[in-house]
């Protein structure tokens, strides 16, 4: 094993130059783990992070919820394939093909298309039932099974709610009895109340490196979150969850998690990405897959408002590491982190953006346009013969991050429908953009292509794993 713990100055200074706290750093390699943690809890003055410290892993829960499906269909009690209206009987959406047709498969790769226009669910512990009779006039964003559009909160929670009519418990207590008891993760929870005070984390925004980081204003997510998102836990219960994928379907001690078939059905299940170039080019069920240097690597990643968390596991290698902090997500900085320690293990890492094709010729009106969800909206204009991106924020959280309520981003093409977008903010990585239709599979003609949206005009814009269609 490398020594990690070698590299703490160097993680230090990385976390003084992208102004986030702390990090703690796991690797599990051939069964055995090495941690490392650095930094402070809260900024200002908190006390030292330790690797008993407690993160919020965000979208990473997705991951421990989908290996808590499996168990089901393991036991024969569902099936990936079978409508959701088999186990949720007045399960309905605004469309009554999709509200028949939607199977757990499409909420597990994210393939379902359903706008999270739930409502106001509570916080109860009904909350998931709540959600489920909540989208009974929720539209479509794109055509069911048609492409990849990334559900924050819904689609996992509609997972939940079918294993807790199977189970009979909520899905807190049922994620506990299934999940994390038997992975012994003692230090994983899914819900606030149940973390431990003197050891978890503060998460933190960045506004300027000159004022540091400062405590973000919402300690949680909401509870709507939780299967998607709701997790808090340590390095070390992280790479207990990644030894199940290596070790087919078995925890550290042994214990059967799930079947060998199941870790194989999560790993190999997997539709394409529409912008492959900032995760990965496929999802599979619960983890995206990821192409480093021709290797498959399996990625599980999440924020929350202020924190942020980050697991690579590389079977060939028959290894794992993981990244938790408790400030804003940076790309670069995991990034960074991973490339002190894999080359050190014989390990590949992730590749580099592409780079621009300065030959292409795009005709710049296909992509012009409002794109838009509830809640966030873009709009690509074409000037001097190149595109513009501007993304619309909401005025609250532009006033609070000292930011304008339209960000203006370059565009620079990479394909004909993928697009680099730099930042003039230091605070900001390049992102990547996919603008781009959705063909039927039997005719090849542009579903959603019909008027009011003109012949060969793009559809949807994808970029950070969400869709968004033409307004």
């Amino acid at each position: 094993m490398i020594d990690i713990e070698g590299l703490r100055p160097r993680i230090a200074e990385l976390l003084a130059e992208y102004g986030i706290p702390s990090a703690a750093v796991g690797v599990l390699r051939d069964g055995k783990v090495t941690e490392l943690a650095v930094g402070i809890t809260k900024a200002p003055g908190g006390a030292p992070a330790t690797t008993d410290t407690i993160y919020q892993c965000g979208s990473m829960t997705k991951t421990w919820t989908a290996l808590a499906f499996m168990q089901f269909v393991d036991a024969g009690l569902v099936d990936l394939d079978e409508p959701v209206r088999t186990y949720l009987p007045g399960f309905t959406v605004a469309d009554p093909e999709v509200a028949a047709a939607v199977t757990p498969r499409h909420l597990l790769n994210h393939t379902n298309g359903i706008e999270e226009s739930y409502g106001d669910p509570g916080e109860g512990d009904d909350i998931y039932a709540r959600m489920v009779a909540g989208i009974a006039d929720a539209p479509q964003v794109f055509p069911l099974g048609r492409t990849h559009g990334y559900s924050a909160a819904l689609g996992y929670a509609i997972l939940a709610r079918i294993m807790e009519v199977l189970d009979g418990k909520p899905w807190h207590e049922l994620m506990r009895d299934r999940v994390f008891a038997p992975l012994g993760q003692a230090d994983t929870t899914c819900r606030p109340e149940d973390v431990d005070p003197a050891r978890a984390a503060t998460g933190h925004m960045l506004r300027s490196l000159d004022e540091g980081p400062i405590a973000t204003p919402v300690p949680y997510l909401p509870r709507d979150f939780g299967p998607g998102g709701g997790v808090n836990s340590t390095v070390r219960d992280v790479l207990s969850l990644a030894h199940v994928f290596l070790d087919g379907g078995r925890a550290p001690d042994g214990r059967r998690i799930v079947s060998a078939a199941a870790v194989r059905e999560m790993l190999n299940s997997r539709v394409p990405i529409p912008d492959p170039y900032m995760f990965g080019p496929e999802w599979a069920l619960g983890l995206i897959v990821c192409d480093w240097s021709g290797q498959t690597v399996y990625a599980s990643d999440g924020s929350t408002i202020g924190q942020n968390a980050r697991l690579r596991i590389l079977p060939e290698q028959n290894l794992a590491i993981t990244l938790l902090t408790n400030g804003s997500p940076r790309e670069s900085f995991y990034k960074k982190v991973f490339d002190l320690i894999l080359p050190g293990l014989d390990a590949p890492t992730a590749p580099e953006l592409p780079r621009p094709d300065p030959a292409l010729r795009l005709d710049l009106s296909r992509y012009t346009g409002v794109y838009a969800r509830p809640g966030t909206r873009f709009e690509v204009t074409a000037e001097d013969d190149e595109l513009r991106l501007t993304l619309f924020l909401n005025p609250m959280h532009a006033q609070f991050m000292g930011k304008p309520e339209r960000l203006v981003y370059r565009l620079i093409p990479v394909s004909e429908t993928h697009f680099l977008m730099p930042s003039d903010d230091p605070l900001e990585d390049t992102q990547t953009v996919a603008i781009y239709d959705v063909r039927d599979a039997r005719t090849g003609a542009a579903v959603g292509a019909q008027p009011p949206y003109p012949r060969g005009q793009a559809r949807y814009l994808h970029t950070n794993s969400r869709v968004h269609p033409r307004a």
